[in-house]
């Protein structure tokens, strides 16, 4: 039509320019009809996946991840569809195909710096397995707890409470150390004068860590000075979720046995103006210690510090709950399917029992990603 359109006629001069009629205006946006249909579609699709999966996240595991992926996949569907009925030919649809496939190529080739390296270093610290939600991790400079794990990042919660966000490249390209949940060591150092015997040292600093509620402590004798002697204590503290809260114990122990014990924690350089005896010693008089937390219904620094980190293991622990009890639903199902009429009842009954706990679960799930963030 629009060929015929611009052909010359007996009444038009062909050299003379005429503007485009209604008629051919009208035919090109019919033709761009079906592209932005299929755009339109695509973002409704996408919006709507979206939805329904935050809407069904807490019934599997691993729903970051994989909620990321389907919306990324039906996003290129999407792109691939919107130039396949765009009103072109073929032979420019296919040269443009090329080019998507030619970006990607190259997005893949420099993945090492972009969004693509991220997310494939996110599926390597999948498969690694080296951390999970809840553990604390340090990374250089970095230290806290896992609070999030996303496709393209992660995120720990700091001992100030706040949240950093760690590409996950990051953590592929830098050494990664991940506290064991079976326990982990804490330590404290302490300088002593060579005056003070050493046995007497050691079995204070050991009297400090069983104190401190420390298993299988040990004292190290860490350097020889040319002033003091430097000394680690070190004991295993089985719930690392009071690690911050043991640390401080510790030293505070420390403080109060050596004190207790009339050792002097001051180096040999110390110097004062004031006039003062020789028996003089500069040990704090005895008072009450203070445990760390003080009383029962005190929070402890933990709860304060970690609780994001604190929810996203909890969510991650419910979630595999959920799993197993889904897969329990799926085994009883399939011996429904083939057992007789006398145990039908009781593997129905077994099954009504097992959908009302996940159903349970879930809601407490959904509360617990709910909460405060």
């Amino acid at each position: 039509m629009i060929a015929a359109a611009l052909l010359p006629t007996p009444l038009q001069d062909s050299s003379t320019p005429r503007n485009p009629g209604f008629g051919e205006l009208l035919d090109f946006i019919l033709s761009l009809a079906p592209s932005a249909l299929t755009l339109v579609v695509t973002i409704v699709i996408l919006a709507a996946l979206h939805y329904w999966l935050e809407r069904r996240k807490s019934a599997s595991p691993g729903h970051t991840v994989r909620n990321q992926l389907i919306l990324l996949a039906v996003t290129a569907l999407g792109l691939v569809s919107v130039v396949l009925m765009l009103p072109i030919s073929d032979d420019f649809r296919g040269e443009i195909l090329k080019l998507i496939g030619i970006v990607l190529s190259a997005g893949i080739a420099l993945s090492s710096t972009t969004f693509l390296g991220n997310m494939l270093a996110g599926f390597m610290l999948r498969s690694v397995r080296n951390f999970r939600a809840g553990d604390f991790i340090s990374v250089e400079e970095h230290f806290g707890r896992v609070s999030g794990r996303g496709l393209f990042h992660t995120e720990i919660q700091t001992e100030e409470r706040t949240l950093t966000t760690l590409p996950n490249i990051y953590l592929v390209t830098h050494p990664v150390t991940t506290l064991r949940s079976s326990g982990t060591v804490v330590s404290a150092t302490v300088s002593l004068g060579y005056d003070v015997p050493r046995g007497r040292i050691e079995e204070l600093l050991l009297e400090a860590a069983r104190d401190a509620d420390l298993e299988d402590a040990f004292v190290s004798t860490m350097e020889l000075g040319n002033f003091s002697v430097t000394y680690r204590i070190a004991g295993l503290l089985t719930d690392v979720k009071s690690l911050i809260t043991a640390r401080s114990r510790l030293r505070g122990k420390v403080l109060d046995c050596l004190h207790e014990g009339g050792v002097e924690i001051v180096s040999p350089t110390f110097m004062n103006t004031r006039a003062l005896s020789r028996d003089q010693v500069f040990v704090p008089e005895s008072g009450p210690a203070r445990s760390v937390p003080e009383a029962k219904d005190e929070r402890a620094p933990e709860e304060i510090l970690f609780d994001k980190a604190d929810q996203a293991e909890a969510s991650e622990e419910m979630e595999q709950t959920i799993e197993s009890v889904t897969d329990e639903i799926r085994a009883v199902e399939a011996e429904l399917k083939a057992a007789p009429a006398e145990v039908r009842a009781e593997l129905e009954e077994r099954r009504r029992q097992l959908e009302a706990r996940r159903s349970q679960l879930s809601e407490e799930l959904d509360e617990t990603m709910n909460g405060p963030e």
